[in-house]
């Protein structure tokens, strides 16, 4: 159990690595949404060793509504920068 915790802490950090060497915005939103996923899929993981599924639940809860919410920035972002174009 402790070398797959181990090995998904590793594999977050690899975007956050990414997301702080590129200035790019867009780069560093596809950063940080991975990052959303693969907590929440050691939250999962760690629900289902665990056998305790409020924490599922609440996996589930973060995956989805955080991912829309990313989107949601994502789309306010292209929006301020298609103004600015014009």
């Amino acid at each position: 159990m402790n070398i797959v915790l181990i090995a998904m802490i590793f594999a977050l950090l690899i975007p956050i690595y990414e997301a702080l060497k590129d200035d790019n915005i867009w780069q560093k939103m596809l950063a940080f949404s991975s990052v959303a996923t693969k907590t929440t899929i050691m939250i999962l993981v760690v629900s289902v060793l665990r056998d305790d599924w409020m924490i599922g639940v609440v996996g589930i809860i973060i995956l989805s509504v955080g991912n829309a919410a990313l989107m949601l920035l994502a789309n306010v972002l292209k929006r301020i920068n298609q103004v600015s174009n014009s």
